[in-house]
């Protein structure tokens, strides 16, 4: 049997079955009971689905990148999502995976502009946007459901007999994809205008696993169970995916986010990925029960929590801490290890910044949190903290990954190169040599390297502002230090042509509700408690709290409140949880006016 290291992304099922086949490469819920797929179930599985996508005529075309065929996924994390990927890859076809979340006239867009033949829906909600755009899309030839739905054909449908035929026609078109074939396109989420197609190539992405591979080897996890619920059409979750199967981890996924708690418990994994927001909300409802419990209990917890804030690596530790940290995690830091499945040895967070608090807190805990960095124009990953104390530090992205070459422009933009780098973006050249110059991509990304070493983002460049006073504001580092208040829930910084900074606030309204409880006060509803001159005046002793950390520039003046957290539904966010600044300018104009008239 061939044991070659992958040098094409489907060659990784390949390599599994060679070295570590396992009982349970693939799991998710069906009907409420945890459905198995075999490496080896997964490998006839995939070439059936080949053979039906063949049939139908989908293949690489004259080989180009225009000429091969583009079959579009859009679905929840579950193993046909993955099975349709390799297929897909292995007919000669490219995958164009998009956002189960995505606003009909994005989704309207990509499947225009990738010209798509062919389209994998996850349900009957996915499958109305679809047919609902249907009459603007004359390339679009089949539509294939997941789901069982009426008058749709059904995936199992695709599956062909694999005679020797069938096998030779197969190999033969996998023969032909080289290591540098375009291998997706993965549309990004439009933060600034309309989604730019990333074209990835089989050997960008392979050698980004390779370049991974070693974080995942130093925590040990070959073998054991991963939990996957970021959406798997996202750079991150989609690399991830393959650096498991690579190591040897079974792959179940959540049924939603919504379920997330009880997977977690049925699951037991060593690791996940997830983004801060949703640790972010963890710790929020970590802290919520805590705020419930009396007496003793409530002081036992609340010391716990003050001696996690206190906990730090690769510094000297006094035996009095190490004695206060061992009690903490006996009585109190165990229980949160057990909400988690109680066997979790790392978390992979990345897309957006991760408070240090969180970073500590859960460090103390017993659980490894490892931030990294990139963009899917690399694959994705750039830079990652290790697992080990010596390759971390609170409030850094860690250091480069190995291939992974990187510095620093004059104006503070990270640069970097490496075999990770994307092909470019889909049908832009125009696009593609704004950012990618003498072999260097520009990422956009504002930072500095610690100690050589740790690399420390500290702003996106299309982000910073400057005020009429002519000073440079970058909104992020001050964003990012404010949420760690537990009455902010969501903020954002304007002032672009102003005299000052003022910021749009979403506070947390969980805790709102319990000050105004804890005063015994009636809460009067989130309207309401917005226009309350006593919660105005809570988040404004937040601000100046944390005000007196940033230079007079940086600082927030005026603020106003909003009764409704931002979400990808509302269109405030992108689907990995960023904000849409622009958006949220033009939805609020009059209240911004209201701060600077």
């Amino acid at each position: 049997m061939n044991t070659a290291q992958p040098t094409r992304l489907f060659d990784i099922v390949a390599y599994q079955l060679a070295q570590h086949p396992l009982p349970d490469m693939l799991a998710a819920r069906e009907d409420g009971v945890w459905r198995q797929w075999s490496t080896a179930e997964v490998a006839q599985t995939v070439n059936q689905l080949t053979a039906g996508l063949i049939k139908r005529g989908i293949g690489a075309g004259d080989g180009s990148i225009e000429g091969r065929d583009k079959i579009a996924l859009i679905s929840r994390n579950r193993p046909e999502w993955l099975l349709t990927d390799l297929a897909v890859q292995q007919s000669g076809a490219v995958l164009v995976p998009v956002y189960p979340t995505i606003h009909v006239s994005e989704l309207q867009f990509i499947l225009h502009h990738a010209q798509v033949k062919m389209i994998f829906v996850n349900d009957d909600d996915l499958l109305q946007k679809v047919v609902s755009i249907q009459a603007e899309l004359p390339q679009l030839q089949h539509i294939i459901s997941f789901d069982k739905l009426e008058g749709v054909q059904h995936w199992t449908e695709l599956l062909t007999e694999v005679d020797d035929k069938m096998q030779q026609e197969i190999d033969a078109r996998k023969g032909a994809i080289q290591p540098t074939d375009l291998a997706t396109i993965i549309y990004t989420s439009g933060t600034t205008g309309t989604p730019k197609g990333v074209m990835l190539s089989h050997h960008n992405i392979i050698s980004n696993v390779r370049s991974c591979f070693p974080l995942f080897q130093d925590i040990g996890i070959k073998g054991d169970r991963a939990l996957s619920f970021l959406p798997l059409n996202h750079a991150f979750e989609k690399t991830a995916t393959y650096l498991y199967i690579y190591t040897g981890v079974s792959i179940y996924y959540a049924e939603s986010t919504a379920t997330l708690l009880a997977d977690l418990q049925d699951v037991k994994p060593v690791i996940f990925t997830t983004v801060p927001r949703l640790l972010e909300k963890v710790y929020e409802g970590i802290l919520a029960k805590g705020a419930a419990l009396k007496g003793v209990k409530k002081g036992l917890f609340n010391w716990a929590i003050a001696v996690g804030k206190k906990y730090e690596i690769n510094q000297p530790v006094s035996p009095l801490y190490k004695m206060q940290l061992a009690l903490a995690n006996k009585l109190i830091f165990s229980k949160w290890r057990n909400a988690l499945g109680g066997r979790v040895r790392a978390i992979i967070t990345g897309a957006a910044a991760c408070q240090v608090k969180l970073l500590k807190i859960f460090s103390a805990a017993g659980i490894t949190i490892m931030e990294g960095y990139g963009l899917t124009e690399a694959s994705p990953v750039i830079s990652g903290n290790r697992y080990h104390p010596q390759g971390r530090m609170f409030g850094t992205v860690g250091p480069l990954l190995q291939g992974v070459e990187g510095k620093i422009a004059p104006d503070g933009e990270i640069l970097i190169r490496g075999e990770n780098v994307m092909m470019g973006y889909y049908q832009r050249p125009d696009l593609t040599e704004e950012v990618i110059k003498d072999g260097w991509l520009h990422t956009g990304d504002i930072g500095h390297f610690i100690e050589g070493k740790f690399l420390k983002i500290t702003d996106r460049k299309k982000e910073i502002f400057k005020t009429s006073g002519g000073k440079y504001v970058a909104p992020q580092p001050v964003e990012n230090k404010m949420v760690e208040s537990r009455y902010i829930e969501q903020i954002m910084l304007v002032g672009a042509g102003e005299k000052f900074v003022s910021a749009l606030i979403v506070p947390s309204f969980t805790a709102i509700k319990e000050w105004f409880e804890t005063g015994q006060k009636p809460y009067p509803g989130n309207e309401a408690a917005i226009e309350n001159d006593e919660a105005k005046a809570l988040i404004r002793s937040a601000i100046d709290h944390y005000n007196r950390l940033f230079s007079p520039t940086e600082q927030v003046k005026k603020f106003e409140l909003l009764p409704q957290e931002w979400t990808i539904e509302s269109g405030e966010l992108t689907p990995t949880l960023k904000l849409k600044r622009k958006a949220i300018l033009e939805k609020n104009a009059a209240l911004i006016e209201k701060m600077y008239r």
